[in-house]
């Protein structure tokens, strides 16, 4: 068994806190918190006498959150109602009397087109994006008022997509065969001063 080196080596360790979500017509500052991308993967038994044999079935991706301060300027709600408004959900008032818009998947991927969640190291750099493939709005909430707290009044984003891609600039560890030539096993380290973005 190989020893482990890892805290002898003390390697720079992705963290929590250094990151941005870069979300179509919503500033970057105004994001609390986000999750990233996820997937299961279904399954499916075939059963034999007394035994039972499993096999892996399709891959979901899971929706992800997105948590947003509400400032008064710009205000995020009125930004999110517009997304959604250019979506095509229109509700009924004056001047729509006869007009019935429904939301589309063309519109409401289009105006929350390019989600990309990015990890970044200390001085900044881009070492992990995350990029969503088709997402569009699933579910808002734009709060809870109390008089009993103070707190930043926040909007919670639930987007759906269709995948996500992950792009590294460092490779994963002792990947061989069919994993080594993996798109996702394609990243170079980083050269010293690197700041570009993935």
């Amino acid at each position: 068994m190989a020893q482990n080196n890892f805290w002898s080596n003390a390697p720079e360790t992705k963290r929590s806190f250094r990151w941005v979500v870069r979300i179509n017509n919503i500033a970057t500052y105004l994001a609390k918190s986000v999750s990233k991308p996820g997937f299961s993967v279904s399954e499916i038994s075939h059963r034999f006498i007394n035994h039972t044999f499993w096999y892996p079935g399709r891959v979901e991706w899971n929706q992800i959150s997105v948590v947003l301060v509400d400032p008064v300027s710009p205000d995020a709600a009125s930004t999110v109602m517009s997304i959604i408004e250019a979506s095509g959900y229109t509700p009924p008032h004056t001047g729509y009397v006869d007009y019935w818009p429904t939301i589309s998947k063309e519109r409401a991927t289009t105006y929350l087109n390019n989600v990309r969640i990015e990890q970044i190291d200390h001085d900044g750099n881009n070492i992990e994006s995350w990029t969503l493939h088709k997402p569009w709005i699933k579910d808002v909430k734009f709060g809870d008022l109390s008089y009993d707290s103070d707190d930043i009044m926040t909007i919670s984003l639930t987007l759906r997509y269709d995948w996500a891609y992950l792009k590294t600039y460092n490779k994963g560890e002792n990947l061989a065969g069919a994993m080594a030539g993996s798109i996702y096993n394609n990243g170079k380290t980083f050269p010293k001063g690197h700041n570009k973005a993935l």
